[in-house]
């Protein structure tokens, strides 16, 4: 078994830990509560209108038997209630009816249309009788055997006395069969819902865990360092969206991941050039039986200058590693004009020597939030370059201005210019147009990605263009700040 293969055993989800398996679950049990719901409240509802169907048919019935009976102040007897309920039996419908006096002795009993006689003269030990010799009606229903079994009883009064009971008893095989009818309907609608329902959650279940698991796959993927990989999730749900982020996400990592290579290459050929010098002009001397202290002395000198042109790399890698690092900035209003005209104090000496003449024109009150030592960097390394790559009797201009939201500063020179392809690198790192040039003048190549990270750090932006009179242009722009608003990043 190889590494790949442990790391996906270790990455593995137990089973009842998988999204599948909760997803199931969550909709199993919602199902199961529909199911359960299905078959409880619709034959509930049912039982319910039957037996108050049968409540109101019943004791309608036995009230209209109990006033039959009450028919004068004379105590029931067995032959006038035989004879009234044989009158009636017809019209009710109904599987047993029992008479009683006021003690509870049955006077007459008819079950299934045709008088019992082994009942007559027994006292009857019926709840419901025995209920409705108190005076009050009773009735009572269940559904049992596949039928609807209902009880009703009255008592027999005449002028506020009572005289005895009247007891009806229905068994409806037909409402049952109805009941039954319902109740199989029902059970065989849940079997078809259930099996529908958990062959959608199945699907459903794999296809969400499936775009899942193809999320978590290509995740595993680019941790492996393969950058330029991308997954596919159709569909235009939060899915689909977050596979659209997650392509969003390794492009970057991918253009990361290349300029850090190509930015720790460049780092590597400027620090090793410096260091092979060094080391020639070292193993030279080392070489050398008898050397005159004037060539010496010039090796040492050109040593000096590697090492010095080794420290200045040294810093702008320090810097550019500075500012990649987020880290909290302590900002303060800053006077860009003064800022500037120490830049141009510093720069007159190199200059003169490089005859080129520098011209301000600070408008005041530019202030800036930033700090001053960034802004100094970002002015020092501008100006420098245009005195450095400038011609012989060519000019610097330097133009500080405000507008209403921003500060801008112009910095223009007439040298030869930076070709039209060139512009879009020259900030990148290492990036030099000339790279013989450049070296000469003791550039890194650096000092305009620091420019531009810098200006950023501090919301600003910074842009590049050809001059239409030769050379060029940079251009710088700040959010202006106001004491009532502060920076205003517009």
């Amino acid at each position: 078994m190889d590494k790949r293969e442990k790391e996906e055993q270790v990455r593995r989800v137990p089973f009842w830990r998988s999204l599948q398996t909760k997803y199931a679950l969550t909709y199993l049990v919602i199902v199961a509560a529909v199911v359960v719901l299905l078959n409880t409240y619709p034959l509930k509802v049912s039982q319910t209108l039957a037996y108050q169907s049968k409540q109101t048919s019943l004791q309608n019935q036995a009230s209209v038997l109990a006033s039959a009976l009450a028919t004068g102040p004379e105590a029931l007897t067995q032959e006038g209630a035989t004879r009234t309920v044989s009158l009636l039996l017809g019209s009710l419908g109904v599987t047993r009816v029992v008479v009683t006096d006021t003690n509870g002795m049955v006077l007459c009993d008819f079950q299934e249309g045709s008088q019992r006689s082994d009942t007559v003269g027994q006292y009857a030990m019926i709840w419901e009788i025995v209920t409705a010799l108190q005076g009050n009606d009773v009735f009572r229903s269940e559904y049992t055997g596949g039928a609807l079994c209902s009880r009703a009883a009255v008592p027999v009064t005449y002028r506020s006395m009572t005289q005895g009971a009247v007891y009806l008893y229905e068994y409806d095989a037909e409402q049952g069969a109805l009941l039954q009818g319902i109740q199989t309907n029902l059970r065989t609608l849940s079997i078809v819902i259930c099996v529908v329902t958990a062959a959608m959650g199945i699907v459903f279940s794999k296809a969400l865990t499936r775009r899942i698991a193809q999320l978590l796959r290509g995740i595993h993927t680019v941790r492996q360092g393969e950058y330029s990989h991308r997954v596919t999730v159709r569909g235009g749900d939060e899915l689909s969206r977050l596979a659209d982020e997650f392509n969003e996400l390794t492009g970057r990592l991918q253009t990361t991941e290349e300029v850090r290579r190509r930015f720790v290459s460049d780092a590597s050929h400027e620090l090793k050039t410096p260091l092979a010098s060094i080391r020639l002009l070292t193993d030279s001397i080392l070489q050398a039986d008898h050397m005159d202290s004037e060539t010496a002395r010039e090796f040492l000198t050109d040593i000096g200058d590697e090492a010095e042109r080794l420290t200045r790399i040294t810093e702008k890698l320090l810097t550019l590693t500075r500012l990649d690092t987020a880290h909290e900035l302590h900002t303060s209003p800053v006077d860009v004009k003064a800022v500037v005209e120490r830049v141009e104090h510093m720069l007159s000496p190199l200059a003169r020597a490089a005859n080129v003449s520098l011209e301000m024109a600070l408008q005041p009150g530019c202030i800036i939030r930033a700090t001053e030592d960034d802004l100094y960097q970002v002015a020092f390394n501008l100006m420098e370059n245009a005195v450095k790559y400038n011609l012989p009797g060519g000019t610097v201009t330097v133009t500080l201005k405000r507008t209403a939201e921003q500060v801008i500063l112009l910095v223009e020179d007439t040298g030869v210019g930076i070709p039209e392809d060139d512009l879009p690198k020259i900030f990148d790192r290492f990036y030099r147009v000339d790279k013989a040039r450049s070296r000469a003048a003791g550039g890194t190549g650096l000092g305009l990605s620091i420019v531009r990270d810098t200006v950023r750090q501090h919301g600003g932006s910074v842009t590049a263009t050809r001059r239409e009179q030769g050379g060029t242009c940079f251009t710088v722009t700040f959010p202006l700040w106001t004491e009532k608003g502060g920076a205003d990043h517009g």
